[in-house]
């Protein structure tokens, strides 16, 4: 279970501050999948970095499966799993090189990381260019690739920002099977999106972010039934309207 409980976080430059995220809570359990549903800018991939122990909070707390991110970060990377947008493969090593290294770092057992390697590759449709140089993959089998790369290690969390960023449809449709696929084997799923369609399709639990804070945090079905609609573009301009949002846009 991830619980995030009061986390705020600033940004400072020479010319201003922006505050990235206000007095930010929400929990994620074992067997859903919990989304950020918010436009880009809304403090998505900040709120998922603090839970990835990539940036820390200046107030609040994080906890991953009972540990804290900032007392216990080597115990959260261990059972994290962490996917973002901006994870670019590239270089000479194969796609199947690429995972050993990283299963390595997580210290998994060759034999072990062989035959999660093997799962991975027959689920996401890989064997075909584990060989391969990175650099020569397509943009959907650099996303496969990043998707073992990140689950190798077999963890209980997992958290991706974006997931079907940039995909072609097919590639969409398999990141969205392996994602329910987690679900029903009881782990934590966590990601972000602007796209509603991703949401609705995916998202058991759903906390809408503007600017930085959550306004709307419900089950899906609690929340179309307490707006009356089953459309969660429905919601989603409703919130922002009462928010004052689409005044400032």
């Amino acid at each position: 279970m991830v619980s995030v409980r009061d986390v705020s976080k600033t940004f400072t430059s020479r010319k201003k501050k922006v505050k990235a995220l206000e007095k930010v809570s929400f929990e994620a359990k074992p067997g859903e999948i919990f989304g950020l549903l918010g436009p880009n800018g809304a403090g998505k991939t900040t709120a998922l970095r603090i839970v990835s122990t990539l940036l820390k909070p200046d107030e609040g707390e994080v906890k991953v499966n009972g540990f804290s991110t900032l007392k216990q970060p080597q115990e959260v990377r261990k059972t994290i799993g962490f996917l973002t947008s901006d994870m670019r493969l590239s270089g000479n090593l194969s796609a199947k090189d690429l995972i050993f290294f990283f299963a390595d770092l997580s210290r998994v057992p060759r034999d072990v990381t062989q035959k999660r390697m093997k799962e991975l590759a027959d689920y996401l449709d890989m064997n075909d260019f584990l060989e391969r140089s990175v650099d020569k993959l397509s943009t959907g089998m650099k996303q496969k690739a990043a998707i073992a790369v990140s689950l190798i290690h077999d963890p209980d969390v997992i958290v991706f920002d974006e997931p079907t960023n940039g995909l072609d449809i097919i590639t969409s449709k398999t990141v969205t099977d392996f994602l329910r696929d987690f679900r029903e084997r009881g782990k934590t799923v966590i990601i972000s999106t602007h796209v509603m369609s991703v949401a609705e399709k995916l998202c058991d639990r759903v906390a809408i972010i503007l600017e930085g804070r959550i306004v709307e945090n419900d089950k899906l079905k609690d929340m179309y039934a307490r707006y009356s609609t089953d459309n969660l573009e429905d919601v989603f301009f409703t919130v922002a309207e009462k928010e004052g949002v689409l005044e400032d846009a």
